[in-house]
């Protein structure tokens, strides 16, 4: 099994990651339930750097692209 580290503005749709690194913004998504460890599923990305929207915790959570860009999220 060979574990990735992606941004996860880069996750394909449906595919799964474990947030790894929060390099900003660690209350707003702290808030959104977005934290180290934590299961996220990329569910759809808007055009033109829009924002992403991911499942956590069973919840949609939109988040903003630049942010989204700064997010590390590891994937097998």
């Amino acid at each position: 099994m060979i574990i990735l580290e992606k941004k996860l503005s880069e996750l394909e749709y449906g595919e799964r990651g474990i947030v790894h690194d929060i390099p900003c913004c660690e209350h707003i998504l702290n808030c959104l339930g977005i934290r180290p460890g934590k299961s996220v599923k990329m569910v759809t990305k808007q055009p033109i750097k829009g924002p992403v929207v991911v499942i956590v915790n069973e919840i949609e959570v939109a988040v903003d692209y630049e942010i989204a860009e700064k997010l590390k999220i590891k994937t097998e």
